[in-house]
């Protein structure tokens, strides 16, 4: 009888053993999954070793150092200090990092994070930026429905980039959220796959760059036409104030990774808080001239799409938001985050574009410093001007970092040759590419200096589409199966309305661009 029963409790104490084993291999399975490790046949693993545009250089030269360390374990380690091929990932000038594994078997990284807070400033600086100053222009085209819209567009965009983050996780077996993608170019490829996987991240990165670019060119026509109207009297035309501007703007050739970018954020934001306080200070003390009748209920329907257009690029921040969600120390704070940077956007922008408006009315210009009178106009446009260079680095960047990528180091399958060295130095046709983008931001913004039709041409070709066009499609894609009704009522309506809104604006922006020309408008 005691034979029996120690014979039964043996076979319980090896049953649960074994169940305990499966369950930690399977869970030890999964968190080496998330490390890069999963078989070749799974497509959704493959989103844990791929990187995003704008921590590129972080997360692959970790990676890089772990598959090297796993192909020569158990061998001499000793001696070999640089592992070929890790360097290239390196672009701080500083060699190879070293990563190490944790004893939980989780890879240690010495990127630092950052909090919930600097993570806002970051999107506040983004959609509370220059293009401020053309919302009294929409105003001017769209009354009280222009007001709206600049509601309407800021909670579709807090809307959208919550669900493109959605995008970036997938439940795991325990039915837990895991992030398996890093960027809007892995949702874009995981929505095309299988049969095209790599047409989505195509076309989001050619919108990107053409969103980016277009943005540092905005940068250049700003400062020309800020500093021209600063000081009328210079014997300096517009297109030569563009140029000086650019000059002090090369320097970002040779930007090496974003910590550098990010110092000037603050900055900014300081700039931007003076150059808000001083025109609403202005239009404060001309209160009792407001024109409210002028405010009306009346679209002009020419040139009010490209009114959508400038509205919606001066929220635009989706590009940038993976990034900035994977970067942060508690990525659950990433909706409140949206919460209140956009609804301080919205306040903010509806109050400065209706106290401007009111201010000058049917006079509004398309820049909006532009109405200032000539005593307090220099001293707020040198502040956009500093502004304005300070916010350059960042999307050059970025455009820099999507470029790279694509052309240079595209897993073996890139058009050139890497454009780093051996000890993280960039080579010479890297250099000659960065070189290359600052002058072709100045030479679009000496033939098209037009800020306000730039804007709403952008606003309407990519920031449409990546704002609201592409995160809808893709979460309709990438989520279905966890979406309520209410979800697809909201994503099916936000594609349709982006799409028309896309359309004309795009149309009537070309057609104004035109017209310029054709009657040598300036602004």
């Amino acid at each position: 009888m005691a034979h029996l029963i120690r014979h039964k409790i043996s076979n319980k104490l090896t049953n649960a053993a074994h169940t305990v084993s499966n369950k930690s291999q399977a869970k030890v399975s999964g968190v080496f999954a998330r490390l890069g490790f999963q078989a070749a046949t799974d497509e959704e693993g493959l989103g844990f070793a791929e990187c995003d545009d704008l921590d590129y250089d972080y997360r692959q030269g970790m990676q890089m150092d772990v598959l090297r360390g796993e192909e020569e374990e158990g061998g001499d380690m000793e001696g070999e200090g640089d592992v070929e091929g890790d360097t290239r990932y390196q672009r701080d000038g500083t060699g190879p990092r070293q990563s190490t594994l944790k004893s939980g078997g989780s890879l240690e990284e010495d990127k630092p994070k950052i909090t919930s807070w600097e993570a806002g400033w970051n999107v506040t600086n983004a959609i509370q930026g220059m293009f401020v100053l053309g919302l009294p222009y929409a105003i001017l085209h769209g009354g009280y429905l222009g007001l709206f819209l600049i509601i309407f567009a800021a909670v579709v965009c807090c809307y959208t980039g919550k669900i493109l983050i959605a995008c970036l996780y997938e439940d795991n077996e325990d039915g837990i959220k895991v992030r398996v993608r890093d960027s809007y170019v892995d949702i874009a490829n995981a929505c095309c796959a299988p049969r095209f996987p790599a047409l989505g991240g195509h076309v989001v990165n050619v919108a990107q760059i053409i969103e980016l670019v277009m943005t540092c060119i905005l940068y250049v026509v700003v400062s020309g036409n800020l500093m021209y109207n600063s000081f009328p009297g210079f014997p300096v035309s517009q297109k030569a104030w563009s140029v000086l501007a650019t000059a002090a703007l090369l320097p970002c050739a040779f930007l090496k990774n974003l910590k550098a970018v990010s110092k000037f954020s603050l900055l900014c934001t300081l700039a931007h808080f003076v150059i808000n306080v001083l025109v609403i200070a202005y239009c404060l003390s001309r209160a009792r001239e407001w024109a409210w009748e002028k405010v009306k209920f009346y679209i002009d329907v020419k040139k009010f799409p490209i009114s959508i257009g400038i509205i919606v690029f001066s929220y635009t921040s989706q590009i940038f938001l993976p990034s900035l969600e994977g970067n942060m120390q508690k990525p659950s704070e990433f909706h409140c985050m949206m919460d209140w940077t956009h609804i301080a956007a919205c306040v903010l922008k509806g109050l400065f574009a209706l106290v401007a408006y009111l201010t000058w009315a049917d006079a509004t210009k398309e820049v909006i410093t532009d109405n200032l009178p000539s005593t307090i106009r220099a001293v707020v446009n040198l502040f956009l001007v500093a502004k304005a260079l300070l916010s350059y680095p960042l999307p050059f960047f970025a455009a820099v970092e999507v470029l790279e990528k694509s052309l240079f180091q595209d897993g073996g399958r890139a058009l050139f040759p890497d454009c780093y060295g051996p000890g993280g130095q960039l080579k010479t046709w890297g250099l000659g590419l960065r070189v290359g983008l600052v002058v072709f931001t100045l030479l679009m913004a000496v033939f098209v200096p037009h800020f306000a039709l730039l804007m709403g041409l952008t606003g309407s070709l990519t920031g449409a589409g990546l704002c609201f066009l592409l995160p809808s499609l893709f979460h309709l894609k990438l989520q279905w199966r966890n979406l309520l009704w209410h979800h697809v009522f909201f994503d099916v309506s936000i594609f349709v309305i982006g799409g028309i809104c896309a359309i004309s604006g795009f149309i009537h922006s070309i057609e104004g661009l035109i017209e310029a020309y054709k009657y040598d408008i300036h602004d």
